[in-house]
């Protein structure tokens, strides 16, 4: 899995010097942050309306769909930040073993 995030990073990367007319993450990069988060908002709308119908249908396929789409969006935001997939792994990494709880009271 890292393997797919990081090669994910390094093509996110590239599209920051492809032509906007040619990619659609290019042209996102090129409106800048503010629609990259426009799309991160929308798609975080739509992965919490999926995980509903999903919790009444038993179906999670669109709820994945939806899933991958914010995190692929979230993942333009922080390459257009400068930050690689990589990092968020590292933060995941650095909560294992650490309460939740305990966590969330730290950052009070």
């Amino acid at each position: 899995m890292n393997e797919v995030l990081k090669e994910l990073g390094e093509i996110l990367e590239q599209r920051k010097s492809a032509d906007a007319d040619s990619s659609y993450v290019s042209s996102l990069y090129a409106k800048g942050l503010n629609k990259i988060l426009e799309k991160v908002g929308e798609e975080a709308t739509e992965t919490i309306l999926a995980a509903k119908d999903a919790e009444t249908s038993g179906d999670n396929s669109d709820l994945i769909y939806e899933t991958a789409d914010l995190w692929f969006h979230s993942l333009i935001a922080l390459a257009h930040l400068g930050e690689k997939p990589e990092a968020v792994l590292t933060e995941l990494q650095r909560r294992f073993g650490l309460s939740g709880l305990d966590e969330k009271a730290a950052r009070g």
